[in-house]
């Protein structure tokens, strides 16, 4: 079944920074971290992507850095504290939403 992409685009950042969460990674790892995890149902382009990982450093969200891996450079990208703080804050808000979603569909 093919998901609607506007589902997504509300959701992105929090995705985003849930991974980042995890581990400091750069843009390719990205896309690739959030298309394995979803089962290729949330397939990021880099268009998308790199929009979004400049407004979140502009937030103060997440910080990057330049890292020299395998002798290619790469731009990566670590959460900051208020990132973390955000990222709290819009999980709280995805629980609430998708229970209300779940008891209007009629599962709870």
């Amino acid at each position: 079944m093919k998901i609607d992409k506007s589902l997504l685009s509300g959701s992105s950042a929090m995705l985003v920074l849930k991974l980042l969460a995890e581990r400091d990674m750069y843009g390719y790892q990205i896309i690739e971290e959030l298309s394995a995890r979803s089962q290729n149902v949330f397939e990021m382009k880099s268009g998308t992507l790199y929009p979004l990982l400049h407004t979140l450093e502009q937030k103060g969200w997440v910080s990057a850095y330049e890292q020299t891996e395998n002798g290619r450079e790469r731009r990566y990208y670590a959460i900051t504290e208020d990132g973390r703080r955000r990222l709290s804050e819009k999980h709280e808000e995805w629980e609430q939403f998708a229970l209300a979603v779940q008891r209007v569909m009629g599962g709870a």
